[in-house]
C-alpha cells in the first residue's frame, strides 16, 4: 500500500510525463556539429512503475574503507541526528550525452554555440531532472520519515534529513561508531540500497559518515638538509609575480579588475585582517579594487554560516589555514579582483565546500564567479560513487555557466589514497581534480639545489621593500619529498630504495622519518570514478577512471591509456624541501593546529606553507586575467591549454626550446616550461591484502610506487612533453595571456 503522498506524487508523475527534444539532427553524418536545442519542457520522467520497496537494488562504492570489522565499535542509536544529507540524482545516458555534447560545443570555435554560456534558471530548465521525478523521490522520502528541506531548481540534488533508524529502514544500512587509529567516526557498513523503481534517476547518497576531505596544504618544517649554508628561500608575492612573469601584466593594467575568484571552503577566517596585513606588508595595496568578502551562499541546499571554526568539536578545525592561504595568494595573483571565501559550516555527513559551490552554481546569474578554486581532496576509490558523481555533477554545470573550477592535484605524490603516509593502496588519484571538467593543478618545486647551482643566480642578496628577492624564473623539478625520489636519494650519494631501508630514515625517532612518507605533487590516471573496488580503497574490482577527454588526445607524452590524466598544468606547490616555501599571514594562535605566528616582523617569522593548495589559487587567478584581457568567461580552459601546449611542445624545437632547466629564464617565448627532471616516486609497502602497485627488492621493508610490483616501473618520472608529474608543465602568465585566442566574433 503506497502513502498517500507517494501515490499523489505518482498520479502527478504519470499526468505529466513529456519529452523533451534535445538535439536538432542535421543533413547526415560527418555534417556540421549538432545543435543542442534549448527547450521551456523539462526532461522525460524515469520513473515509470510502481515502487516496492522489497525490489532493491545496490548503491555500489558507497562504504567506506575505513568500515571494517576491527574498526567498528557497534551501532549508533536509531535516534542518532543525521543532518541535511545530500541525494545525487543522474540524467538518463541520453540526456547526459547530449549535455557532454553541448558542452564541448561551448568549447569549440567552430560551433555556433561556442561561449553561448548558460544561466543556472538555464541549465535547470533543460539539463536537470523531471519535475515528476524529483516529487516521486521527495515523496518517498518523506514517507520513509525523512524531512525533505529542499531541492535544487535543477533536480540533481535534493536535501533530506533524518536519523541513523530511518537510515537503516529506508536505505538497509546501519550507521556505526568507528576507532580509526585512535580518531572517533561514524559510517555506515555496508552500501545502502533503494527500490529499483527509483534506480534510473538516484546516483546516490553523496556520504553517510563524517570522514571530511583533507586540505591539500603542507606546513614549512625546517628539514635536515637544504643548501650548504641552510638558508631557506620564503615566497611572498613579489617573487612568483616574477618567477611566472605576472608583472608585465600588472603593469599593462591586467591584474584582475571586474574578475571574482571563489574559493570554497568550510570554515571562515580566524582574522579577515590577515588578508590585508598580507597585502599591505608585500605591496598589493596599491591595487585599491581588489577585496575580500566571506559569504555562507544560501540556495536549495541548507548552508549555514561557519563562522570560524576554531575550537577541536568542530569539523572545520584547522582548516582556517586552508582558507587563508588560499585568499591571501589567489589574490597575490590577481591584486584587482574580488575575493569569494563561500563556505558553509560542514553538516554530520557533508562537506561545507560542496554545499557552498552548489549553491555558488545555482544562484542568480549576476552572481555567478568567474573562476573558483578548490583546494581538498579525497582518493577515487575511498570518496565513493555518489560522491564522485556529485563533483563530477557540480564541475560539468559550472563549465556550462562558463565558470573555471581549478582543483589542488594532490600532495599524496601518486598515491592519494594513503593520505601522505607510506602507500598501501597502490597508485590513486583524487576524485576532487579527476573530472573532466576542472583543471587539476600539480606541484614543483626548485631544481637549481639538487642540480648543484647556486641560489645567487636566482635570488637577490637582499631584499626589495616588499621583501622580493627572486631574479627570474627558476628551474623547475617535480614537487616531492620522499625517500623514493631519485633526485633526492641522488644528492645524499645514494639511491632510492638504499635511502628508504636506511636506520636513519626508518627509525621513527630520526630527523629524516619524515622522508618515508609520501608527500609530493599528486598526479596519475583516473581509475575508480565509477565502480566497486574489490579491495576497499585501492583500484581494483569493477573500478574505472573517466574517459579521456578530447583535449587530452594526441599531446606530446600523454599516455594512450584512455583515462583521464592529472594534472594538467603545474606551478610551486614544495613547502621547504629545496630551500623554498610560501609565506602566509595566518595568525590563528592555536598551536595545537600549527598557528602561533604573528603577522609583524620579517615574514620569515609568519607561517609558511606548500601544497598544492597553494597552487590552484594562483592558477585560478592566471585564469581570472586571461578572462579580463579576453573579456571573456571561458569555462572549462583546459582545450585552449592542451591546444597552445600541442603548439608548444609538438613543433619539434618547442620542447627542447621551453625545457625548464634550459630555457632562458627571462624574455623568452614559451607559454609552458617543460619539466624533464625528477619524479613523484613515494615509499610504499605491501599490504597484508595484496602488493599493489609496489616494488620491493628482496630483502627491504619499503619499495618504491611502481606500475609493477616485478619490476621498477617508476609512477611516476618526469619526461618531454606532458607526464604525471607536472602535466603540461609550469606556466608564464605574461605568454599565457598574450598568447591566449581572441573568441572569435566576440
Amino acid at each position: 500500500m503506497f502513502h498517500p503522498a507517494l501515490k499523489t506524487a505518482i498520479m502527478t508523475h504519470n499526468a505529466m510525463k513529456s519529452t523533451l527534444v534535445l538535439v536538432t539532427a542535421l543533413a547526415a553524418a560527418g555534417s556540421a556539429p549538432l545543435l543542442i536545442a534549448q527547450s521551456s519542457v523539462r526532461p522525460a520522467a524515469m520513473i515509470l512503475g510502481p515502487i516496492d520497496d522489497s525490489n532493491l537494488v545496490t548503491l555500489a562504492n558507497n562504504t567506506r574503507p575505513e568500515a571494517t570489522a576491527a574498526n567498528d565499535r557497534g551501532a549508533v542509536a536509531d535516534s542518532f541526528p543525521l543532518d541535511h544529507m545530500l541525494l545525487q540524482l543522474k540524467r538518463s545516458p541520453e540526456q547526459e550525452a547530449a549535455l557532454e555534447t553541448l558542452i564541448d560545443q561551448l568549447h569549440n570555435p567552430s560551433s555556433p554555440n561556442f561561449h553561448r554560456w548558460l544561466t543556472p534558471a538555464q541549465f535547470a530548465q533543460s539539463w536537470g531532472v523531471a519535475q515528476a521525478d524529483v516529487d516521486v523521490v521527495s515523496a518517498w522520502l518523506r514517507a520513509q520519515g525523512f524531512t525533505v528541506n529542499g531541492a535544487q531548481a535543477s533536480g540533481m540534488m535534493i536535501d533530506f534529513s533524518g536519523t541513523a533508524g530511518q537510515v537503516k529502514n529506508a536505505f538497509h544500512t546501519e550507521i556505526h561508531n568507528l576507532d580509526v587509529n585512535g580518531v572517533s567516526h561514524f559510517a555506515n557498513m555496508s552500501d545502502p540500497e533503494i527500490p529499483a523503481a527509483l534506480a534510473p534517476v538516484i546516483a546516490g547518497i553523496v556520504s553517510l559518515h563524517n570522514f571530511h576531505p583533507r586540505p591539500l596544504l603542507q606546513p614549512h618544517h625546517n628539514y635536515t638538509f637544504t643548501n650548504s649554508s641552510g638558508t631557506f628561500y620564503a615566497l611572498v608575492p613579489g617573487d612568483i609575480a616574477t618567477i611566472y612573469n605576472f608583472n608585465p601584466l600588472f603593469a599593462a593594467g591586467l591584474s584582475g579588475q571586474g574578475q571574482s575568484i571563489v574559493v570554497v571552503e568550510d570554515t571562515y577566517l580566524y582574522s579577515a585582517s590577515d588578508w590585508s596585513t598580507f597585502r599591505n606588508t608585500f605591496g598589493l595595496q596599491s591595487y585599491p579594487s581588489g577585496s575580500l568578502t566571506q559569504e555562507s551562499p544560501t540556495g536549495s541546499v541548507t548552508c549555514k554560516n561557519p563562522g570560524f571554526q576554531g575550537s577541536p568539536s568542530d569539523p572545520g578545525y584547522g582548516d582556517d589555514a586552508e582558507a587563508t592561504l588560499d585568499v591571501e595568494w589567489a589574490s597575490a595573483g590577481a591584486p584587482s579582483a574580488s575575493i569569494l571565501l563561500a563556505a558553509c559550516t560542514d553538516t554530520a555527513t557533508t562537506f561545507g565546500g560542496l554545499i557552498a559551490l552548489e549553491n555558488v552554481l545555482n544562484g542568480p546569474a549576476s552572481g555567478l564567479p568567474s573562476v573558483v578554486s578548490i583546494s581538498y581532496g579525497e582518493a577515487e576509490a575511498v570518496n565513493g560513487a555518489a560522491s564522485n558523481a556529485a563533483y563530477n555533477s557540480a564541475y560539468e554545470q559550472a563549465v556550462t555557466e562558463g565558470v573555471s573550477v581549478f582543483v589542488s592535484s594532490g600532495d599524496e605524490d601518486a598515491a592519494s589514497t594513503d593520505d601522505g603516509s607510506v602507500a598501501t593502496h597502490g597508485i590513486g588519484v583524487s576524485a576532487f581534480t579527476s573530472t573532466p571538467y576542472n583543471v587539476s593543478v600539480g606541484g614543483t618545486d626548485f631544481g637549481y639545489i639538487p642540480d648543484g647551482v647556486s641560489p645567487s643566480v636566482y635570488f637577490n642578496s637582499t631584499n626589495s621593500a616588499t621583501y622580493a628577492s627572486a631574479l627570474s624564473y627558476i628551474q623547475e623539478v617535480p614537487w616531492n619529498d620522499s625517500c623514493a625520489g631519485e633526485l633526492v636519494a641522488t644528492y645524499l650519494g645514494t639511491t632510492a630504495p638504499s635511502l628508504c631501508n636506511s636506520r636513519e630514515v626508518i627509525s621513527p625517532l630520526s630527523a629524516d622519518h619524515f622522508l618515508l612518507n609520501a608527500i609530493g605533487g599528486s598526479g596519475g590516471p583516473s581509475g575508480c570514478a565509477t565502480g566497486r573496488p574489490l579491495i576497499p580503497g585501492v583500484v581494483s574490482g569493477s573500478c574505472a577512471g573517466y574517459s579521456k577527454p578530447s583535449f587530452q588526445s594526441g599531446l606530446l607524452g600523454n599516455p594512450a591509456d584512455g583515462v583521464r590524466d592529472i594534472p594538467d598544468v603545474s606551478l610551486f606547490a614544495s613547502n621547504g624541501f629545496w630551500s623554498s616555501y610560501y609565506v602566509v599571514c595566518w595568525s590563528n594562535p592555536d598551536t595545537n593546529v600549527g598557528g602561533g605566528f604573528t603577522c609583524t616582523g620579517a615574514p620569515s617569522t609568519w607561517s609558511g606553507f606548500g601544497g598544492t593548495s597553494v597552487s590552484s589559487p594562483i592558477m585560478a587567478a592566471m585564469q581570472a586575467l586571461v578572462n579580463q584581457k579576453t573579456n571573456s568567461r571561458w569555462g572549462n580552459p583546459n582545450p585552449t591549454y592542451y591546444s597552445l601546449a600541442n603548439s608548444e611542445y609538438n613543433s619539434g624545437t618547442g620542447a627542447s626550446l621551453c625545457n625548464s632547466n634550459t630555457v632562458n629564464k627571462t624574455n623568452n617565448p614559451c607559454i609552458f616550461y617543460d619539466i624533464t627532471q625528477g619524479d613523484n616516486v613515494g615509499a610504499c609497502r605491501a599490504s597484508i591484502l595484496a602488493v599493489n602497485d609496489c616494488y620491493r627488492p628482496a630483502g627491504d621493508v619499503f619499495g618504491l610506487l611502481s606500475t609493477s610490483d616485478q619490476t621498477d616501473q617508476s609512477a611516476y618520472s618526469a619526461a618531454t612533453g606532458w607526464d604525471f608529474t607536472t602535466g603540461i608543465g609550469s606556466v608564464n602568465a605574461w605568454n599565457l595571456v598574450m598568447g591566449w585566442p581572441n573568441p572569435p566574433g566576440l
